[in-house]
């Protein structure tokens, strides 16, 4: 089984909002909420620590993730799992609780926080000779950039060990306009950037509307990733990339990860009810492969599967049942004529390249 290097998954919201143990196995965690009923994705977990090991994933991003924007809608009566906050301070308390949530396991021996080129490259020599007892890596990504205050605490967050961030989630941030909005970055979504390009920040593209995308690849020039995307062209919506999109991050070296969200793979999916049998985990492996025809190469094609990122089971693809069947790509690929070098590249390698480069020496 090759290692697999996933770029995106919210393992703090996961464990926090969802009240989940994640040192447990994925069928404890389901047995644990049998009787729940308060989310669709209740019982439906796919992904814990052990299941990682499972999966034989040495690193991951891992996110931290609370959403303050200037018209975000705020439910009354707020729940556990609710992302979005009346104000900044308490978007950047939540994202420092989930950090804290990630130090504490480092802390335990369950996983390690990679700041460094250095500290990837012996972590994954580590886990290449003893998997077993090596902890999983996580590079620290920010999804939707609310918990920074303003430009200049960026810095800050840097210090923390924050290595990647996306400047927007769903509707509008404080610095730019994404998921179901249109629109440029802010002035402080401007200086958040430059900000990024001076610290060595990784700017991650994912979420980012059209406009906002267009001016953000404009403003900055350092190293980019989209960690969780699919292409327009196979699923319409404003979520996806377009294929002029792919073109830009491949101009500048960057990659893709795919989600294995059913909706991104499906078109007209409606939550709840389609039905995940209708979408295969081959219809991700059709996203990957347009980007690499768009490419000419497999150079700019990985994975970023967000899985439990708010959703399960019944919201990913049928012959997915946890996050070992990522693994299910491999013999996918084989049957498309991929090489095992091409299959390489986008489980691991591709990564391993774009964060031995962007990962500060």
């Amino acid at each position: 089984m090759r290692p697999l290097i996933d770029a995106h998954l919210d393992l703090a919201w996961s464990a926090m909002f969802f009240n989940r143990d994640l040192l447990k196995t994925v069928p404890e965690i389901r047995q644990a909420e049998a009787d729940m009923t308060d989310e669709l994705s209740r019982a439906r977990n796919t992904v814990s620590f052990p299941e990682l090991r499972c999966a034989n994933v040495p690193v991951c991003i891992a996110t931290l993730l609370a959403r303050s924007g200037p018209d975000q809608l705020k439910r009354v009566p707020s729940k556990r799992v609710d992302l979005d906050y009346a104000e900044q301070r308490i978007a950047y308390a939540h994202a420092q609780g989930q950090l804290a949530y990630y130090r504490l396991l480092e802390s335990e021996g369950h996983l390690r926080i990679i700041k460094t080129r250095s500290e990837l490259t012996s972590h994954w020599d580590a886990w290449q000779k003893n998997p077993a007892n090596t902890p999983l890596g996580i590079i620290l990504g920010m999804e939707g950039a609310d918990p920074i205050l303003r430009p200049e605490q960026v810095n800050e967050w840097w210090n923390e060990g924050l290595r990647a961030v996306g400047p927007v989630h769903y509707g509008r941030s404080q610095y730019a306009c994404g998921t179901s909005t249109n629109g440029p970055l802010s002035d402080a979504g401007v200086q958040l950037l430059k900000e990024f390009q001076r610290v060595g920040m990784i700017l991650d593209v994912t979420h980012l509307s059209d406009e906002s995308f267009s001016h953000a690849v404009g403003v900055y020039e350092g190293p980019m990733i989209a960690s969780h995307h699919n292409c327009r062209a196979l699923v319409p919506g404003e979520r996806q990339l377009t294929d002029e999109q792919i073109r830009i991050i491949v101009s500048r070296d960057a990659v893709i990860g795919t989600a294995f969200d059913a909706w991104m793979l499906y078109p007209d999916w409606k939550r709840g009810e389609t039905d995940p049998r209708s979408v295969k985990i081959e219809d991700a492996a059709d996203h990957i492969d347009h980007i690499c025809q768009l490419a000419g190469t497999t150079r700019h094609c990985a994975i970023g599967s967000d899985l439990d990122g708010g959703f399960g089971t019944e919201q990913t693809p049928g012959d997915l049942d946890t996050i070992s069947d990522l693994h299910k790509l491999e013999t996918i690929f084989a049957a498309r004529g991929y090489s095992a070098a091409d299959i390489d590249g986008i489980f691991f390698g591709n990564w391993l390249r774009l964060f031995a480069h962007a990962l500060p020496a």
